[in-house]
């Protein structure tokens, strides 16, 4: 049953990017930045609405309060990374726009990407690095300033359940440039949607929302490891039988 409702959930993403990338394509040179991002997350919801409905995934969110408020309030939000799912959901989650920092080659991806290159995002070459994060710090300070709240997991990839990667220092560079106060997600997906699995579990995804932490005046490893050390905590509090 796992096996059929992961294909369905599959076939249903499938079925429905098309027609939604190819109505953005169509849209996006009468629509504002703005309005094509949230055309774009419209495809996200009922991506997440099917992961509710077909796999029977749940989102749990907590701190909400902890969020800035006002439509020019800047933010640099950095996660948990453990599957596709938190990618899928923070736009549909936040009641902002969101920026995501991702490596070039996915704007190649049929139709998903074709429709990502419509939105107003962060998208850079690895193989440069010196040159990524000068874009990086540019984009990002442009979109911070309009509105638009950057996301990055600082982690850089998806990491097994129970575990912990290497926590680098980019996302909080990215604040203490910009002046961005830094929020910490902790994100328990790995319980339904493991880490490059395709069977996929029901259950409760819980998304923590951490307070904001002012970036004036900080070391980016300095505040990196403050960001880490509240991160990995709440993942023990809040998944406490993978570690």
């Amino acid at each position: 049953m796992l096996f059929l409702r992961s294909v369905l959930h599959m076939l249903w993403m499938a079925v429905t990017v098309v027609p939604w990338a190819l109505a953005v394509l169509i849209a996006a040179p009468f629509l504002s930045s703005t309005q094509v991002y949230w055309m774009c997350a419209g495809w996200l919801k009922v991506a997440v609405r099917g992961g509710n409905l077909i796999l029977g995934i749940r989102n749990q969110v907590i701190g909400y309060e902890n969020l800035p408020v006002g439509s020019t309030a800047p933010a640099v939000l950095l996660l948990k990374h453990q599957s596709t799912w938190e990618t899928f959901c923070m736009p549909a989650l936040m009641p902002h726009p969101l920026a995501y920092v991702f490596k070039k080659e996915l704007l190649y991806v049929p139709f998903f990407g074709w429709a990502m290159a419509k939105m107003d995002m962060i998208h850079i070459d690895r193989s440069k690095r010196a040159q990524a994060f000068n874009k990086v710090v540019a984009q990002g300070k442009r979109l911070l300033d309009q509105g638009t709240w950057v996301i990055m997991f600082p982690e850089g990839t998806r990491i097994p359940r129970g575990q912990k990667g290497q926590y680098k220092s980019g996302g909080t560079r990215l604040a203490i440039e910009t002046g961005a106060p830094v929020i910490p997600i902790a994100v328990t997906s790995a319980k339904c949607w493991p880490r490059k699995a395709f069977i996929k579990r029901p259950g409760v995804v819980e998304f923590s929302i951490g307070k904001p932490i002012p970036s004036e005046g900080r070391k980016p490893d300095e505040l990196m490891r403050e960001v880490e050390d509240w991160i990995e905590a709440e993942m023990r509090r809040l998944d406490p039988e993978a570690y």
